[in-house]
This record gives structure tokens, sequence and C-alpha cells, in this order.
């Protein structure tokens, strides 16, 4: 599960590799859970059929999924991802998964715990090519008493156990889990992505196109 992680927001790289731009200044270079990070998500007016609306719109949300019902917004320190498998009835996601808010996170590098020396090592895993990655995700919106709007968002995960890289993190009894990484020509197809097709966008991304810098062992 990915608790930690470091945001893409240069403004070239989100143009060059995301196709959207004017984040806003002053987000955290590193995101733990109730943290602000951007998201991407299908413009809200993108079916209207005017050229000048683009596909896609940048938007900044907190870490951590708050669902309508929310009394506040610390419920996002424990709905930061969502397991692929129960996504659809946990009552934290299901409006979410329901309603396909299908959303991409641009990142840099996201964190994971080496436990093999008895102690948890935090290890930085990129793309091998160096290029951002695009996390798969679900948003949400809330309003607390005043009217005020926020977004919000979570990573979703799948199962790692034979994943080459990923089974190698957490605790030796945990299950392994690992985050959706989406391949770039999924990008649009995730964002406009109907309920019943969106599973098919929820695969292993493959161990050589990643690498993790670990300061005490190698992984691979």
């Amino acid at each position: 599960m990915c608790a930690h992680y470091d945001p893409q927001t240069d403004p070239a790289q989100l143009k060059a590799y995301f196709g959207v731009h004017d984040l806003p200044l002053g987000l955290k270079p590193s995101l733990w859970p109730g943290y602000h990070g951007p998201f991407l998500r299908k413009h809200e007016f993108a079916d209207v059929g005017d050229e000048a609306v683009p596909f896609r719109e940048l938007l900044v949300g907190s870490f951590g999924l708050i669902p309508h019902w929310a009394k506040d917004t610390t419920i996002a320190r424990n709905t930061y991802n969502a397991r692929s498998e129960t996504v659809h009835e946990k009552p934290s996601y299901r409006d979410a998964w329901r309603l396909a808010r299908h959303c991409i996170i641009p990142a840099e590098a996201f964190y994971e715990p080496d436990w093999r020396t008895g102690r948890a090592v935090p290890t930085r895993i990129s793309r091998a090519d160096g290029k951002p990655m695009g996390i798969a995700g679900l948003w949400s919106i809330w309003k607390n008493p005043g009217g005020e709007t926020t977004y919000s968002y979570t990573m979703l995960t799948i199962n790692a156990d034979q994943h080459p890289l990923m089974r190698q993190f957490h605790k030796p009894d945990d299950e392994k889990r690992s985050i959706v990484i989406l391949h770039e020509q999924d990008y649009d197809g995730w964002l406009q992505a109907s309920v019943s097709d969106s599973r098919r966008f929820l695969y292993a991304y493959p161990a050589d196109n990643l690498v993790a810098e670990n300061p005490q062992q190698p992984l691979l």
C-alpha cells in the first residue's frame, strides 16, 4: 500500500506527459494522507462538443478519499488506497466507483518499506525511463457545512504476491500490494471507462519498467 509519494508538479512535465497545465503554486513536493496534491480527471464539460474544452482537466485535492457523507476531512488519513477487489462494496469508495469517477495521479515516485533487515527501510520506486508515472485512482467531492468544496482522491491497488519487484515490500506475513500504474496509451481510456469496463485497466506494471532505490541493499 502506498501512503507516501512525490507528486509531479512541474508545469512543463505536466504539459508534456499529461497534457494539462495551470497547476496552483505552493503544493508540497512529497505527500502523505491528508496533504493536497494534483490529479487529472475527464473534464466535466468534455462531452458538450465544444472544441475549446480539453478532454482532461487538472484539479487539486486531498490525498485520501473523502466521501460525500463524511463528517469531516480526517477520514482521508485512512482512505488513501482502495483495494480493487472490494472497491465496489466498501462504503468509503463505492459511490466513486459506481459513478466511474476515475482519475490519474501524476507522480515522480512512490515509497514502500523494505523489511528484509528487520526494520522498515523506505525505498523510492520510479519509472526506469525517468518519465513521470500516472497512477489510477478515484476522485470524490465533499462539502463542509458552510458549502465550501473539497476534492479528494485515492490510489487503486492490486495484489502483488507474484510481482517480481512489489512482492518484496511490507512485512513478511503481510499480503503484497501494488498501486496501479497506467501505460500512457491507457490514460484517456481509463478516464472515460464505464464501470463495467473499469477492471481491465487494473493491471500490474512490468517490473523491468520500474527502478527501486534502496540505500542498504539491491532489490533485483
